[in-house]
């Protein structure tokens, strides 16, 4: 159901409903009114009586009539008078009706031949005769019931006007979402534009900024895949290529030893290409993580160990001594939290780089103090160029030995801007070898 629709129906609900509580407040109050008005007419009768009967000479004898002219007559309302004895002094034809009650004081309801009456009793200052005014009520409920069909009869003429008012004005309301549909459905697939909310109604620019940090979002995904798929096809190009050069080698190779320095190129190739694939699919993951899942407290001894670990077999081979330098006492690392496991990969990285290219026979310190992390090697100092390009995808200074994917550092500085974290890297305190550093952004 559409949000125009519902409205008119939720408002085609209500509004009968609301005029329905205000006629039956109206009414109440004209009622209230209405009684007011004849009671304050029978109070203000009855008095009137009574002036004329205390008026009345006794000397010259009673009243010589005790009914009313038909003329001056009213079938809804009645006059009559009692003497002490309850003789009728006066009363008109509806009057006759009216019961004597000798000790009655000021308003009483009856019930006269099945008809609601209310009747107002006065008593004399000497109590020598009893006034009785009355009304029927039915006469108070016509006039009452015909105030409130005199509201009820043009609301219900308009009733048609006041609905095609509301589906108008809802329509109206509702233009800046019709006009928002068309751009929408107006839109190629790749058009990812923001959506001008300034002049928008207040009700929907929370919709409106919620699409454009959707747009916003889908934008830097695509981007990203896009960003992967372009560096993918053009690193692979060249392993590819090589890997197919060194098989037709190994194929065509006429002695073993041909056939083995082959193979051996071969493989060395296919650890190159694993090492890309898995760099790239692990970097493709990291960019399409908003933050992290969870942080808790870091153990970085368990973590010291377990990087230093994983790159002790490449250590060995350089013939790199790994050393880890902790804070004297009573100083601890780093009180910072993070993802244990996405740390460890960092850490393998800078570890890894730097085993890679120390010289061979030196050593490679994994140094913690209480606010910064960094690894260290003895190798030649960076120029400033290499290190301003530090972190750049697929970039590797000429004349590398080592196979590398060139992203390692890249996953590294994502990993690091995950926790909140800075990774730079710069010389030594002495100007000699290289430093990676990771401190807190705080």
């Amino acid at each position: 159901m559409s949000l125009q629709r519902r409205l008119l129906i939720y408002l085609l609900i209500c509004a009968p409903l609301v005029w329905a509580a205000a006629a039956w407040v109206s009414s109440s109050r004209a009622r209230a009114e209405v009684n007011e008005l004849f009671d304050t007419e029978m109070i203000r009768l009855a008095l009137q009586v009574q002036a004329t009967l205390l008026g009345l000479d006794r000397t010259k004898g009673t009243p010589t009539s005790t009914a009313v002219s038909k003329e001056a007559d009213l079938e809804d309302l009645a006059i009559t008078v009692w003497d002490q004895q309850g003789k009728v002094l006066l009363a008109d034809r509806e009057g006759t009706q009216l019961p004597l009650l000798a000790d009655a004081v000021g308003f009483v309801e009856l019930s006269l031949q099945h008809q609601p009456w209310r009747v107002y009793y006065l008593q004399a200052p000497n109590r020598e005769w009893l006034v009785a005014a009355g009304q029927k009520i039915d006469e108070r409920d016509e006039l009452v019931w015909g105030l409130v069909e005199s509201q009820l009869l043009p609301w219900l003429l308009t009733l048609p006007v006041l609905l095609l008012a509301m589906a108008w004005a809802v329509r109206q309301a509702l233009s800046p979402m019709r006009a928002l549909t068309h751009e929408l459905q107006q839109r190629t697939a790749d058009d990812l534009q923001a959506i001008p909310s300034q002049q928008a109604p207040a009700e929907i620019q929370p919709l409106l900024q919620a699409m454009n940090g959707l747009f916003g979002r889908i934008d830097a995904t695509l981007a990203r895949e896009r960003r992967f798929t372009a560096d993918a096809a053009h690193e692979l190009r060249t392993p590819l290529a090589v890997l197919s050069a060194q098989w037709e080698v190994l194929q065509s190779a006429r002695t073993e030893p041909e056939r083995v320095q082959a193979a051996g190129k071969l493989s060395a190739g296919m650890q190159r290409m694993t090492r890309l694939v898995d760099q790239l699919l692990r970097l493709s993951r990291l960019e399409a993580t908003d933050g992290l899942t969870r942080a808790e407290p870091l153990d970085w001894r368990a973590l010291a160990e377990q990087s230093m670990s994983d790159t002790l077999a490449l250590a060995e081979r350089r013939q790199i001594d790994l050393a880890c330098d902790w804070p004297e006492q009573p100083h601890n690392p780093p009180d910072w939290q993070g993802d244990a496991h996405l740390l460890a990969v960092l850490l393998r990285n800078l570890l890894d780089n730097a085993v890679r290219y120390a010289p061979e026979g030196s050593t490679v310190t994994l140094r913690l103090t209480p606010s910064s992390v960094s690894v260290e090697n003895a190798g030649a100092p960076l120029p400033a160029e290499q290190l301003g390009r530090m972190g750049e995808r697929f970039y590797r200074p000429d004349g590398q030995a080592e196979l590398g994917s060139g992203l390692g550092v890249s996953i590294a500085q994502r990993i690091a801007a995950l926790h909140g974290l800075v990774l730079s890297y710069h010389p030594q305190a002495d100007g000699a070898g290289v430093v990676a550093e990771l401190t807190s952004v705080g």
